[in-house]
């Protein structure tokens, strides 16, 4: 364990990683706590990262909030992704880092993209202000997955920040999760496969989905590839090709 991140598998040879970045609240000083619901969620993301990674050196770490709350202008758990990327680019160099991340988490990774350390960014039924910024996601590949059924963060404002973020230079894929809510504990499963895969993916460890790929290539003012549907039980994406592994 370091400053403001907790090591899963371990940094030794690393030549990429991903971050974890789970849930909070709006608002809350209260201390983040690892027991928690909303850490606990993305902790069963981690076997299946394990697994998707495979072969490929890369170190699974979860980041750790000073606080519950995103809190206003403060941003604290802005503040602590930023600070964690710093400490991965301290100890490892100058890797690939995907930012894995839900709701708060998923906010704290779309504005934490412009860190230098950071090449693509998985977002989970991520909490999307209309006011938050996209210019710092240019050059950067986005997934994003959100639930049908989500009563707390809204998919269709994942959408809207979607297209924002790909006019301003972001390469942008959407996926819709069916009968799934904003906690993942409908077709978990899908979640927990579908978002490590894409992790991996992005590090360019694996072919991409070939739609996923497709919406990724698609250009400013276009509106495909937002909506795509997330595979069921075994049922895969076609896969398509991804000829750089991570060196």
């Amino acid at each position: 364990m370091t400053g403001r991140l907790r090591w899963w598998r371990g940094t030794e040879g690393a030549r990429a990683a991903v971050l974890l970045l789970h849930g909070g609240r709006e608002a809350s000083t209260a201390a983040a706590r690892p027991w928690r619901p909303e850490p606990l969620r993305m902790d069963a993301f981690l076997r299946p990262l394990a697994r998707a990674t495979r072969g490929g050196a890369v170190a699974l770490g979860l980041v750790r909030y000073r606080y519950r709350g995103w809190n206003g202008e403060r941003a604290d758990a802005l503040a602590d992704v930023l600070a964690a990327l710093d400490e991965v680019q301290a100890l490892l160099g100058p890797v690939p880092v995907v930012l894995l991340g839900h709701s708060m988490g998923g906010r704290a990774a779309l504005r934490a993209a412009g860190h230098p350390a950071v090449t693509g960014v998985v977002a989970l039924a991520p909490w999307c202000p209309a006011g938050d910024p996209c210019e710092q996601l240019a050059g950067r590949r986005l997934v994003t997955l959100h639930g049908d059924r989500d009563r707390v963060t809204d998919p269709a404002d994942t959408v809207r920040f979607a297209t924002r973020a790909r006019a301003a230079g972001a390469s942008v894929a959407g996926i819709t999760v069916t009968g799934a809510d904003h906690a993942m504990l409908r077709r978990a499963r899908d979640w927990h496969r579908g978002a490590a895969e894409l992790s991996a993916a992005l590090l360019r460890l694996r072919p991409l989905p070939g739609p996923v790929a497709a919406a990724l290539e698609l250009p400013a003012g276009v509106p495909d590839g937002l909506r795509l549907p997330l595979p069921a039980g075994s049922r895969g994406w076609p896969d398509r090709e991804c000829p750089h592994p991570v060196a």
